[in-house]
């Protein structure tokens, strides 16, 4: 039973900003836990409080949830300290002065991620307890721990086919390749740490890691590799963000070298875009190897210094120490499921065999599969208008042409700006591929619209619509929020919806500026338009399509839709 607070509903408010990944930082001169001021209370719960640190008021909030819970609950013998730890995080968030980490309070009650998790739903359905700041904080964490755990499971199985002794990589006595493989889950925690503003992309995270991966295979001993890495790897004398000496000193130095043999190897390997991960090397991932101080190394850094560094970021952020899947840590082990078997292909059904179950992907597998449909489907689409849709364009009384293409230039220039605003500043570019996928899309489904209304109506002429401007926006933010859920996910992390992030719709409305009816308007008439769409992801712009009636039936809209009947 789900909580009654952590609803799957979009909010259509713009105003309406969602909460952030965890709270924020422990607030100036907290004052110390004074021990006399609580006799009243249990002492292990006072124990347990000067242990993470919090300040009175913080004691004092958290030990009246704690009675609350009591009037309300039936406490099962021994678990007062699991739930007194709840409390202290409820009181934590609630009143911004987080004084330790998601990992501190974890370790200090027993509880892993799940088993905390599920106590927090308990305590919100049985009293309401849950309020939205604290239901934000942890519906971020738990995003942010999913989508950490999934990229760490291929990350292990990537290793386990990359390096000869990549197994049990938790022991001090580590020898190379185990204490390579910590350095590099621990540089690609910094790079998506600092490249990402929000650490719940998965897909982004996942082409960082690639670029991590390929860095530090690149500066691995060959006696190390497993083929095919190790023939990809042989020869590769230059980093990828080498640059030519006789630009040395520039402003503006040549664009870098790149040999993409081991890069497009571990794409084929994980079954993923190698022009998406190389884009993200050479922009997002160069920006931050530059800012690390290892653009042109020859050697790995020391895993001792990005450990420090990391561990400033993890004390920062309050959440969870994602080092400690390296270690398989019972704070981040959730269940029993082994993902690796859940890549494998399932074998055909002989005859007169049991039907074969085909098991769930796993977040990784599911999202390049999503991502390479799309890409085929739009293969050979093209990001600026086709001949026939030029020929559209030119019967119309007035030729929308020029407008058209400057309309999509200036939005183009807009939504990247603000892609990089809400996944990271070093992701203009990736924001960019996206809007260029987008716009191949738009174009796609207009010309779709317009054959089919032409066969219907007998006519060419649509001057009245494609002289729309909001037509044109809504049916571009359309085609946008069809690319921006693929790269979002849908059925990765169960349920089949999509996962929430900064990206959600309605955020494509506010990019755009667009009115929401405008936008309900072409969601019917361009899922028509678009054969290719998949089952999930019409359910996807059915909901929008929900979510936007509902938040607008107060206002007693009365206008009759755009329409694609009757061109002028």
């Amino acid at each position: 039973m789900s909580p009654k607070k952590r609803s799957t509903g979009m909010p259509l408010n713009k105003e309406i900003k969602q909460n952030n990944i965890v709270v924020s930082a422990a607030k100036e001169e907290i004052s110390e836990l004074s021990i006399d001021r609580h006799k009243d209370k249990d002492a292990d719960f006072v124990t347990l409080s000067e242990k993470l640190k919090i300040n009175n008021e913080v004691c004092d909030r958290a030990w009246s949830i704690w009675d609350s819970v009591r009037a309300s609950m039936d406490i099962v013998l021994d678990t007062n300290l699991k739930v007194w730890g709840a409390c202290l995080f409820i009181a934590a968030t609630d009143l911004e002065v987080m004084t330790f980490t998601f990992t501190e309070v974890q370790k200090a009650v027993d509880l892993n991620v799940k088993q905390f998790f599920n106590l927090l739903k308990k305590l919100d359905v049985n009293m309401d307890t849950i309020s939205t700041k604290v239901n934000g904080a942890m519906t971020r964490l738990e995003k942010k721990y999913e989508v950490s755990r999934a990229l760490f499971q291929r990350f292990e199985k990537t290793c386990g086919k990359v390096y000869t002794d990549a197994s049990e990589a938790k022991r001090e006595d580590l020898p190379d390749g185990k204490r390579i493989i910590r350095t590099c889950w621990t540089l690609f925690l910094l790079a998506k740490g600092r490249v990402l503003q929000v650490e719940d992309d998965l897909v982004i995270s996942f082409q960082l890691l690639m670029c991590v991966l390929e860095f530090c295979i690149r500066h691995s001993p060959p006696s190390l590799l497993l083929q095919p890495y190790k023939t990809a790897a042989n020869g590769l004398g230059q980093p990828m963000t080498r640059t030519s000496r006789r630009n040395h000193g520039k402003a503006k130095p040549r664009p870098p070298e790149v040999d993409l043999r081991l890069l497009e190897t571990l794409c084929k390997e994980n079954e993923c875009s190698v022009d998406e991960v190389k884009n993200v090397c050479l922009t997002s991932f160069a920006a931050f190897m530059e800012s690390m101080g290892l653009s042109g190394t020859e050697e790995l850094p020391e895993a001792s210094e990005l450990s420090s560094q990391y561990e400033e970021l993890y004390l920062k952020s309050k959440d969870f120490d994602a080092r400690l899947f390296l270690d398989h840590d019972e704070t981040l082990e959730m269940s029993n499921i082994d993902f690796t078997q859940l890549e494998r292909t399932p074998k055909k059904n002989q005859m007169g065999e049991e039907p074969v179950v085909v098991p769930p992907q796993t977040p990784v597998r599911a999202a390049m599969n999503s991502i390479q449909q799309l890409r085929v489907v739009l293969a050979s689409a093209s990001d600026e208008p086709s001949d026939v849709l030029s020929a559209y364009f030119k019967n119309c009384t007035v030729d929308p042409t020029q407008e058209i293409t400057d309309r999509v230039r200036r939005l183009g220039e807009h939504f990247s700006r603000r892609f990089a605003q809400a996944v990271g500043q070093r992701c203009v570019e990736i924001g960019s591929q996206r809007f260029t996928l987008g716009t191949r899309l738009y174009y796609r489904v207009m010309e779709s619209m317009l054959k089919s209304e032409e066969k219907r109506l007998s006519v060419q002429n649509f001057s009245k619509l494609l002289n729309d401007s909001a037509f044109h926006t809504s049916l571009l933010a359309c085609a946008l929020e069809v690319v921006t859920a693929t790269y979002r996910g849908t059925g990765g992390f169960g349920g089949g919806v999509a996962v929430e992030t900064d990206l959600s719709f309605p955020w494509i409305l506010d990019v755009f500026q667009l009115v929401a009816y405008d936008f309900y308007k072409v969601i019917e008439s361009f899922i028509k338009a678009e054969p290719s769409l998949s089952r999930d992801m019409i359910k996807h712009l059915e909901r929008c399509e929900h979510l936007v009636m509902e938040s607008i039936a107060w206002r007693g809209v009365s206008d009759g839709g755009l329409g694609l009947e009757g061109g002028e």
